[in-house]
């Protein structure tokens, strides 16, 4: 088919669609750029809650990520940081669709991550673990799709996420184990770095630094609390020793996130900004079930931001969105359509962001009130504890009261005992005056005895010397005696001695004696046992040459089983093909019929399971009955069908050839069956019953053709003919609506104007993708006709296949049909003499028109051909198109109806109730009109099908 030149009908101006979505792209950019900049501050969440309403705007997150990446965040670290921290909260509070969106970013976050990182200060190593975290929340999504980004599901949801399987459990527990630790890591950098800059949380540098850290907070309190509660489940479902890495790893983390909140809650800038619970003093005892009913959820809150400062924003530099060609009139036209349109869309984004605001302060106010429930409880909880104290307080009192009473009676005792003391001490005194006065005078009197006996004395004393020699000498002989006594007891020691240690070797040959024997002992049972275990060797020897002679004579015994079972597996196949050939001579069979084409497309099978028989090896008994079975089973289904081909023969003898060519089919089949059970070759064979399968098959076409008569003659011309009048139906429909768009801007104006415009352009665009199907069915045709005929002609495959090409001809004869059709309704519309509806129903119509002739060409095309890929692309065009048609029939419907509003200003009370009953009997006389026509069309629709069922009969 030559290619026509569609004469261009669209305007090169900006459709209002177009110059809206400019519009909201640019706004988007916008506020990407003031959010993510290079001044070292804290991100403007107004700009931010732009971005995440865009999300929502658009359901995805392609604009997004089409201008974040267009800014320079490989050339500035701030930049990079601050992308970092709004990309966080795209996927946090963003549409749900952006966690799909962005999976394929995460190279990007890695490249932006590896750049930073050998950067030695500053932020470097900040960004590293921040995009280390993005990428893992993103993997974590990936793998459990059903959290959404601010990982927020209710308990029954969460439940369901779990499920009923442990190792869920166990796995999901690990995962988020991982993300805390991102979490943990990134927030000791952050501090870190706030440490080494010399910067706190009330300067911009620091705010900067500090910002990301509310999601991270946000998304930390949701973990620790699913991480409790799936830990829980898992000390009641496994043993106590497998989850002790769990509860390790978990213990690190709580004191790492305590620590986190501590320091969080330490600093000024975070007193506004989120609301974060303690964690409690000691971390939860999976060990004690239940411990589980003391633990409390605790929220994490971020109150609204209202303290932000809201600076002017800067105005949008308008483009030039209107063609200054035309004249002054189109113009100022075009100017009032964009200022509409503008605040159609900014009324548009006001209601949406009053939505979002409107959301957040319900999560907000639930938030709150989960605040109080649990301030309440800590209140009552601490009123307990101060009552508590106060007794404690006034027990110690007493106690203190009672220790100070016994301190002053101890200080009065101790007074009391110094006076006592002291008062002894004087009478002692005086009574050791006394003593010592009386022993001075004994002492007087006993030396004048003293110096009486001292005579006595110097009388005895020489007596005395001589004594004192007697008792020397006795002393001599006494020392003597006693070392001699010395050395008996030293040698009655060392015989003790010797004794003991000569005991000590006795009893340590004793032992040596009692060893050897018991070596001995157990040596002759290990001899024992060798010999009782080389018994046993060769006994279990001489079994496992029993056992081999058994399976060798069980497999032989198998094989044979297994060949009687082939042999009877085939033989059953022959009795199925034999008792297809008998009824091919049954008369009771003549009453069946099959179409020639049907019979057609059982011969590929055939001859598919035949060429398989060659290949077979009788040892593969798998093989050999799964083929056999096939053989004999679609055999025994094209003889019967042949045989109903037979009966739709006009000439009874040429019926009668093709049965009996039918029936030595069988027979080869059955000699074939018969070879495959003898295992012998059956390549002639197989050659001869393809040979006679195609002379069935050819017997079939012939029948076929005699049954079309002369139409087959003309088949080839008539599809020509019908595919070239669909052809000129197409451009003799889209020249005819360039004429009605001309006619139309020459004479309307206004809404008419834009309403006959707006139908003309989607009537165009529908033409346009139904010549583009036209065309690729044309060339999947002439694709599937070569492929089809072999080295027949393409009349002669026409012919073989004439029930497709009748086919064919009806969806191209539809196809036509329909497109005169849409002209008509279009017409009518546009010089007001229609109704849009029509146009609704034409592109329906052309819709399952043009459905049919994709049916039609993808009944005998290749599944991998390129041209049926091209049909199946241009066919979507159309559905596409014939959308668009119906939408924008609907959206001039509602704008007709705008401008056509009733006005009630000047209608008295008895006016407009009469006005009222009329439209309700119109109301009434139109429902009846429309169930009339419901029941003309089914009437209509029948009458149709049944003309369709005679044609192709």
């Amino acid at each position: 088919m030559t290619s026509l030149s569609l004469p261009r009908v669209l305007h090169p101006r900006k459709t209002s669609l177009e110059i809206e979505r400019e519009i909201f792209e640019k706004a988007q950019a916008q506020a990407l750029q003031k959010a993510i900049n290079g001044q070292e501050c804290p991100v403007k969440q107004k700009h931010v809650r732009s971005a995440i309403i865009g999300t929502f705007h658009t359901q995805n997150a392609h604009i997004f990520w089409a201008y974040a990446l267009r800014l320079p965040i490989m050339d500035d670290q701030i930049v990079a940081w601050k992308f970092c921290n709004v990309v966080h909260k795209i996927l946090r509070e963003g549409h749900p669709l952006t966690l799909i969106d962005s999976q394929q970013h995460r190279k990007d976050l890695d490249d932006v991550g590896k750049l930073w990182v050998h950067l030695p200060y500053g932020y470097g190593k900040m960004i590293r673990l921040y995009t280390s975290l993005l990428i893992n929340k993103l993997e974590f999504h990936k793998r459990n799709p059903r959290f959404p980004g601010n990982l927020g599901v209710s308990a029954e949801e969460f439940e369901s996420i779990r499920g009923n399987d442990v190792n869920n459990y166990f796995n999901m527990t690990i995962e988020m184990f991982d993300y805390l630790e991102q979490i943990i890591a990134l927030q000791e950098a952050v501090f870190g770095s706030l440490n080494m800059a010399r910067s706190n949380s009330m300067t911009s540098a620091g705010q900067c630094r500090l910002t990301p850290l509310i999601p991270c907070i946000q998304d930390a309190s949701k973990l620790y609390d699913y991480c409790v509660k799936m830990l829980f489940k898992l000390h009641e479902l496994l043993p106590q020793d497998v989850l002790s890495g769990h509860r390790e790893r978990f213990l690190r983390l709580f004191r790492a996130l305590k620590k986190f909140y501590e320091n969080t809650n330490n600093m000024q800038y975070f007193k506004n900004l989120i609301a974060i619970p303690p964690l409690p003093d000691n971390p939860p005892n999976f060990l004690k079930t239940g411990d589980f009913t003391h633990y409390v959820t605790q929220e994490v809150v971020v109150p609204q931001d209202t303290h932000e400062p809201e600076h002017e924003e800067e105005p949008i530099q308008e483009e030039n969105l209107i063609d200054t060609s035309d004249n002054t009139a189109d113009v100022i036209t075009a100017q009032m359509d964009h200022t509409v349109k503008m605040n159609i869309s900014a009324h548009q984004e006001m209601i949406q962001e009053r939505e979002f605001l409107r959301t957040q302060v319900e999560r907000m106010r639930s938030e709150i009130n989960s605040l109080m429930l649990k301030g309440q409880r800590d209140i009552a909880a601490l009123q307990n504890k101060i009552a508590s104290l106060e007794r404690d307080l006034v027990a110690r009192d007493a106690e203190l009261q009672h220790e100070k009473q016994a301190k002053e009676e101890l200080l009065n005792q101790t007074v009391a005992a110094a006076q006592i003391q002291d008062s002894e001490q004087k009478q002692k005194f005086y009574k050791l005056k006394s003593v010592y006065v009386k022993l001075r005078d004994e002492h007087v009197g006993e030396l004048r005895k003293k110096a009486e006996i001292e005579k006595k004395l110097w009388a005895t004393s020489k007596s005395l010397e001589q004594m004192q020699d007697l008792e020397m000498e006795n002393e001599r002989l006494q020392l003597a005696e006693k070392q001699r006594s010395e050395e008996l007891e030293a040698l009655r020691k060392d015989k003790e001695l010797f004794n003991v240690e000569t005991g000590i070797l006795k009893k340590s040959v004793q032992d040596a004696c009692k060893e050897k024997e018991s070596i001995w002992k157990e040596l002759q049972n290990v001899s024992e046992e060798k010999e009782m275990l080389k018994q046993k060797s060769e006994e279990l020897s001489y079994k496992i040459m029993d056992l081999e002679r058994q399976i060798d004579h069980e497999l032989k015994e198998n094989q044979l089983k297994l060949q009687m079972i082939v042999r009877s597996s085939i033989e059953n196949n022959e009795d199925i093909l034999r008792h297809a050939i008998h009824e091919v001579d049954n008369p009771a069979i003549t009453a069946l019929t099959c179409s020639s084409d049907y019979l057609q497309s059982l011969t590929k099978d055939c001859r598919k399971v035949l060429m398989e028989s060659t290949k077979l090896t009788f040892t593969d008994h798998a093989k050999v009955i799964t083929t056999a079975n096939v053989i004999a089973h679609t055999h025994s289904m094209y003889i019967l069908q042949g045989r109903a081909t037979c009966n739709t023969s006009p000439d009874i003898a040429f019926g009668e050839k093709m049965a009996e060519t039918c029936k030595v089919l069988g027979e080869l089949v059955l000699t074939i069956l018969c070879n495959i059970k003898e295992n012998q070759s059956t390549e002639l064979l197989v050659k001869e019953a393809l040979n006679k399968l195609d002379e069935v098959a050819t017997l079939g076409d012939d029948i076929s053709l005699s049954l079309l008569g002369n139409k087959s003659a003309n088949l080839e011309d008539l599809f020509d003919d019908e595919m070239a009048q669909m052809d000129k139906a197409i451009e003799e429909a889209a020249k005819k609506i360039q004429e009605m768009l001309t006619n139309s801007r020459a004479a309307d104006s206004g809404i008419k104007l834009e309403v006959n415009e707006k139908i003309l352009d989607s009537c165009t665009t529908l033409m346009q993708a139904i010549r583009i199907l036209v065309k690729k069915s044309r060339l999947l045709q002439a694709e599937i006709v070569a492929q089809g005929r072999g080295t027949a002609s393409a009349k002669e495959f026409y012919k073989r296949n004439h029930q497709w090409t009748d086919g064919f001809i009806s969806a191209a004869k539809a196809v036509a049909v329909a497109a005169q059709f849409l002209l008509i309704s279009a017409d009518k519309v546009v010089t007001s003499n229609g109704k849009l509806e029509q146009l609704i129903v034409a592109s329906q119509e052309i819709g399952a028109s043009t459905a049919q002739l994709v049916v039609a060409s993808r009944v005998k095309a290749d599944r991998h051909s390129d041209n049926l890929q091209q049909l199946t692309l241009a066919s979507k065009g159309v559905t596409t198109a014939t959308g668009t048609v119906v939408a924008t029939v609907k959206d001039c419907g509602q704008l007709i109806e705008e401008s056509e509003e009733l006005d009630t200003s000047s209608l008295s009370l008895h006016q407009a109730k009469r006005q009222e009953m009329e439209s309700q009997v119109r109301v009434l006389e139109l429902e009846k009109e429309l169930e009339q026509e419901r029941l003309r069309l089914s009437q209509l629709r029948r009458h149709h099908y049944q003309l369709a069922g005679e044609n192709e009969t």
